[in-house]
C-alpha cells in the first residue's frame, strides 16, 4: 500500500537521517537555554521577544488556513477567538474544532 514508505528503498541512510535530525533538535532546545543561562537576569526586550513567541506561532499557523479555506474555517477561528475570552484554551479549541464541524455538515 505504501510502497514508498519502503524502508529497504532508503538503505540505512533513513537512520542516519534520523539520528542526524534527532541531534539537530536537541542542540536547537539546548541552545537556548545554554545561551540564556550566561545571563543573571533576561534583558526587557529578549524577555517581550521571547513572551511574543507563542502568539506568533500559533497566529502562523491558524489563520491563513482560516482566511483561504472558506467560511467555515473563518467562522470556526471567529468563534474560538471569541471563547477564549471565557473558557479555558482547550475548551476554546474544542469549541473551534465543534463549530468547524457543525458548519462543515451543515455544508458551509
Amino acid at each position: 500500500m505504501f510502497d514508498f514508505l519502503n524502508v529497504v528503498e532508503f538503505g540505512d541512510n533513513i537512520w542516519m537521517l534520523i539520528v542526524v535530525l534527532a541531534i539537530v533538535t536537541y542542540m536547537t532546545r539546548i541552545g537556548g537555554h545554554v545561551l540564556l543561562s550566561r545571563f543573571k537576569s533576561i534583558p526587557p526586550r529578549v524577555d517581550a521577544a521571547l513572551s511574543a513567541v507563542p502568539a506568533a506561532v500559533i497566529t502562523a499557523i491558524v489563520v491563513p488556513p482560516a482566511l483561504t479555506n472558506g467560511p467555515a474555517e473563518f467562522l470556526a477561528m471567529v468563534a474560538t477567538v471569541l471563547a477564549c475570552f471565557r473558557l479555558s484554551p482547550i475548551f476554546s479549541m474544542i469549541t473551534g474544532m465543534a463549530v468547524l464541524v457543525a458548519l462543515r455538515n451543515l455544508g458551509l
